[in-house]
């Protein structure tokens, strides 16, 4: 195993003291280390001046803007914690956001779509990021104490930012677990991977969304995070107050004038889910 340098070790250590996650983490090491391969020095020799031209030699290939964003946040990061170059950051334009319309599936889409998933447990799970509007993390990471069936809320325990929060359990969705967990008998994690103590890959559930999308011939392009985008809208549709939407998705903001809202978890399970509208079937038809 190749020795960790001085200089990477330290910005590891400023990364897990201020708890970014093991994948941000692994994505902020991977972007100082492109950076420092493309001009062939260690980049605490680099200057602003490369960091510019690295930004033009990746616009100039085609990256997106999401890819490129991510890379700011690392140099951003690097030279203003890791570095101590304070100035420097705010000199690290972010690339500007296209204004797209999320990709929304219809409720009979939705239906379409997971009974298209043939793995119980990738079904199951997808059925979760729609039915609480979760992302593919916070699917992956649900440990079955997470689920509080007395008082009907799901406790996400690691959301974005590390930060905790409560949405709402279906009473449709609590039926589909509760079969689940008869068929599988997961133990501690809800949706445990090739072994029982690691959680379900999230390049397993994205390879399930490429598959069901083939198998029922849909036009959309749809991710996981389509179903999160569909939750929310299903919601807004449903008359569901903005506020309360904001707080189960755990947007920091969805509007200006939501950002320091906050929701009681009365409030949350008293939320419908949109999965209680549909009629799916949880056991994928045997083969």
């Amino acid at each position: 195993m190749a020795e960790i340098s001085p200089l990477r070790r330290r910005m590891i250590e400023d990364m897990t003291v201020r708890n970014l996650s093991p994948a941000t983490q692994r994505s902020y090491i991977n972007a100082v280390q492109k950076f420092s391969r493309h001009f062939g020095h260690s980049p605490d020799r680099l200057d602003l001046e490369d960091v510019r031209a690295f930004q033009v030699y990746l616009v100039s290939g085609g990256i997106s803007w999401a890819a490129l964003n991510q890379i700011v946040c690392a140099l951003r990061f690097f030279y203003g914690v890791t570095l101590g170059q304070n100035e420097v950051p705010e000199r690290i334009p972010y690339a500007r956001a296209p204004r797209k319309l999320p990709i929304v599936l219809s409720t009979d889409e939705v239906v379409q779509f997971l009974e298209a998933v043939s793995s119980l447990k990738a079904r199951v799970a997808l059925t979760c990021a729609y039915g609480a509007g979760l992302r593919v993390s916070e699917v992956c990471g649900l440990s079955i104490d997470d689920i509080d069936s007395s008082r009907m809320v799901i406790h996400i325990r690691h959301g974005k930012g590390g930060k905790a929060r409560y949405v709402m359990l279906s009473p449709e969705l609590l039926g589909i677990l509760r079969s689940y967990w008869r068929l599988a008998r997961p133990k501690t994690l809800l949706f445990p991977g090739r072994t029982p103590d690691k959680p379900i890959e999230p390049t397993v559930l994205h390879a399930a969304c490429r598959s069901a999308v083939a198998a029922t011939g849909l036009t959309k392009r749809v991710t996981i995070h389509t179903l999160r985008h569909s939750f929310a809208t299903h919601l807004l549709e449903n008359g569901t107050d903005i506020r309360i939407i904001q707080v189960l998705l755990g947007h920091a903001h969805l509007s200006s004038t939501a950002h320091y809202t906050r929701v009681s978890t009365d409030t949350i399970r008293s939320t419908a889910s949109p999965l209680d509208q549909l009629r799916l079937e949880v056991t994928p038809p045997v083969s």
